[in-house]
């Protein structure tokens, strides 16, 4: 009757905590309940909890970085660190350059994952040039193939988008229904302090930091969701790292708009001061916006305890530290400016939000599941099949020992950094199996599983945009 059954383990999801096997089929759950008859592979979970598999959809993967610049990350190596950390799908990002058509950018985003997946995946468009033909016919021509979510920023050179193609892009999502993320920082304001700094010779990596200041995310983050709301939009603000900015989302809803607020490990765990470590090794930590000050994280943690935050992602951007291709490439080892910004973490995501969050009593286990894993299914289009256990979803399931403890060190990690920020960490809690669509894939902390085990998803549209 069962291909697999998982028995003695505490079932998690967002809604509640129990007791029961899970009885899969053909890759999908078919029933719940005790002592279900025999399957032709069993897995004893006794004194684990069998929560859904995560799902990061906030991924950077083989993505275009700038002249002489590699991400450390393809789509092997990066879906490898994802199923070890206990997710099962990822959403990274399929960045449209200057003059290129997002079809030929989904062609040869595609190429780069053909074969090499371990996990599910499913992209994201970043929209960096919204032509009257990308707005008018792309858009909803691939929203209705199931590319529902579209990424812009209101930062970096040759990525940005000025306010007016702002609304228009958010227009296009409007009459598509395709859903909006918004990277906030105000690039002109970074620009200003990028040249104080250059006057006062001051290009060491901590002047990421101070030149990406909490008040360009704060005007930068109103300002989005004033233009949402003039165009009429739910709209998701990724990556907050401060009470001002989630302060600014909080009051967006009680004027009634639909926002989404994401955060990340990074704005829990680091703070300005790693980005001035000896040497240039501070260069590690670059990434945007940057990490703030003890009170910020004390913020983010109340944003995820009280609802700000909806989505706890990584921002999984890797390049390597000591390489010319990476953080230490000519340029970036004179001035902070030219510094590769993001940080490898797709892999730590879960066991820290787990241990710091779960374990020491600032969130539940539901609230932990809902977090990583049913919220992102829910906003991006992939729930039920996804991001929950119940009879018909994909039997996509992570299996933690919650009294596993673990100092995290790169040389325990499957990415393709040479370093984590997080190293020397102690957590609490780790997924030792991994399953995906029924089969087994990390069986007790090995991989057993072949890159292309991993399958391309189309999505529907958000539950947001539905609302609208």
């Amino acid at each position: 009757m069962f291909d697999l059954v998982i028995r003695n383990g505490t079932i998690v999801t967002a809604a509640d905590v129990t007791r029961c096997d899970v009885g899969i089929r053909d890759g999908r759950i078919v029933m719940l309940g005790e002592a279900l008859p025999k399957g032709k592979t069993e897995v004893d979970a006794t004194g684990q909890y069998v929560m859904p598999g995560g799902i990061d959809s906030h991924v950077h993967l083989s993505q275009p970085s700038g002249d002489g610049i590699v991400m450390a990350d393809d789509f092997e190596s990066g879906t490898r660190s994802a199923l070890f950390g206990g997710n099962t799908t990822v959403l990274p990002f399929c960045l449209q350059q200057k003059g290129q058509s997002l079809r030929e950018a989904l062609t040869a985003y595609h190429a780069l994952a053909e074969g090499r997946c371990l996990t599910d995946v499913s992209f994201h468009l970043i929209v960096t040039d919204p032509t009257p033909n990308v707005l008018g016919q792309e858009i909803p021509a691939l929203v209705e193939d199931g590319y529902t979510s579209l990424k812009v920023f209101m930062t970096y050179e040759g990525l940005r988008l000025r306010d007016d193609q702002i609304l228009a892009t958010l227009d296009a999502a409007r009459t598509s229904g395709a859903l909006v993320m918004v990277h906030c920082e105000n690039e002109d304001a970074i620009r200003f302090l990028i040249g104080k700094h250059e006057q006062a010779g001051d290009l060491a990596p901590k002047g990421h930091a101070s030149s990406r200041p909490v008040a360009a995310e704060r005007e930068a983050t109103h300002r989005a969701l004033s233009l949402a709301e003039i165009v009429g939009v739910p709209i998701v603000i990724v990556h907050v790292s401060n009470r001002e900015a989630m302060e600014e989302i909080d009051r967006a809803r009680k004027r009634g708009a639909l926002v989404v607020g994401e955060t990340c490990p990074q704005y829990l765990m680091l703070t300005a001061e790693d980005l001035d470590g000896d040497g240039w090794e501070g260069a590690k930590f670059v990434c945007s916006p940057p990490p703030r000050d003890p009170e910020s994280q004390a913020a983010c943690w109340q944003g995820l305890e009280q609802g700000i935050f909806d989505l706890f992602s990584s921002d999984h951007c890797p390049f390597k530290f000591d390489d010319p291709e990476g953080k230490l490439n000519e340029r970036g080892k004179k001035s902070f400016r030219w510094i590769p910004n993001g940080i490898p973490g797709v892999e730590t995501r879960l066991p820290i939000l787990f241990s710091e969050g779960v374990i020491k009593g600032r969130i539940d286990l539901s609230r932990f599941v809902a977090l990583t894993s049913t919220n992102h299914a829910k906003l991006y289009g992939l729930y039920p099949r996804k991001g929950t256990i119940a009879v018909g979803s994909d039997a996509d399931l992570a299996l933690w020992n919650p009294a596993l403890k673990r100092t995290i060190t790169n040389e325990d990690l499957h990415h393709g950094a040479d370093y984590t920020p997080y190293e020397g960490l102690e957590v609490t809690g780790w997924p030792e199996t991994v399953i995906l669509r029924g089969q087994v894939v990390i069986d007790r902390g090995k991989l057993v599983a072949a890159p292309g085990s991993g399958s391309y998803l189309r999505r529907q549209r958000s539950n947001l945009t539905k609302a609208v």
